[in-house]
């Protein structure tokens, strides 16, 4: 699977609040969680985000509390990969659930605002196509690339078969 996109650079210790504030957890859809994508660190944010665009970061996105709203917000403002230094846990499992694409590497720090990136999923391979370089990160294996195809476990579930008893 690739991803290509333009980068919107972040820095280290994202938390979920600053993700979507605890003010608009009152609502599920993605849609409107986007209107409000990094607002308390920067108002405009969403307002810049392109569909298929990339978030780069730095260590430790996602701390904080466990909000499924976070990566929801991620999502639905049309961000296609997050990629950081690190991921707090319980971000990495919430993302894998509503199928958002994420990528540890250590490359962060070569990523400039405005690249545009070239992601190869099952090679691990992440290409800056705006200074021509390569970077490697661990490959996304083939279940959570069919979660991402899906757009989310619950619908890799729903498409599956069911076995008879």
């Amino acid at each position: 699977m690739i991803i290509k996109g333009k980068v919107h650079k972040l820095g280290d210790d994202i938390n979920t609040d600053d993700i979507i504030a605890a003010k608009y957890l009152v609502t599920t859809d993605e849609k409107e969680l986007a209107k409000h994508f990094m607002e308390n660190l920067f108002p405009d944010f969403a307002a810049k985000i392109h569909p298929g665009d990339i978030v780069v970061a730095g260590k430790n996105f996602g701390c904080g509390s466990s909000r499924e709203h976070a990566p929801l917000a991620i999502k639905g403002a049309g961000v296609s990969a997050v990629i950081a230094k690190n991921f707090a846990g319980i971000f990495f499992r919430n993302a894998i659930n509503i199928g958002l694409p994420f990528l540890e590497s250590d490359a962060v720090e070569r990523i400039s605002e405005g690249d545009v990136l070239e992601i190869d999923l099952s090679a691990g391979l992440i290409k800056n196509l705006s200074k021509n370089e390569e970077y490697n990160t661990q490959p996304f294996p083939k279940f959570l690339q069919e979660i991402v195809e899906k757009k989310g476990l619950i619908n890799l579930v729903k498409s599956k078969p069911r076995r008879s008893k």
